[in-house]
């Protein structure tokens, strides 16, 4: 599999913030928005090159 920027949806490990969280939004292509999957708040990203699918979209659809 190659390596993309995460999508909204897709589980991601934030390799500078060293936490899972979910993509849930993606302002202007530049600031990744992302939350804890079982917890509130959020976070974000403007490193999209830190940020490693876990889990694509796809397959965390069945996990909801």
């Amino acid at each position: 599999m190659t390596a993309r920027s995460p999508w909204v949806g897709d589980l991601i490990r934030d390799e500078d913030a060293r936490r899972l969280g979910i993509v849930t939004d993606v302002r202007g292509g530049t600031v990744w928005v992302l939350r804890p999957e079982h917890e509130g708040g959020r976070w974000t990203s403007d490193r999209p090159d830190r940020l490693r699918v876990v889990t694509p979209r796809e397959e965390m659809r069945h996990r909801l």
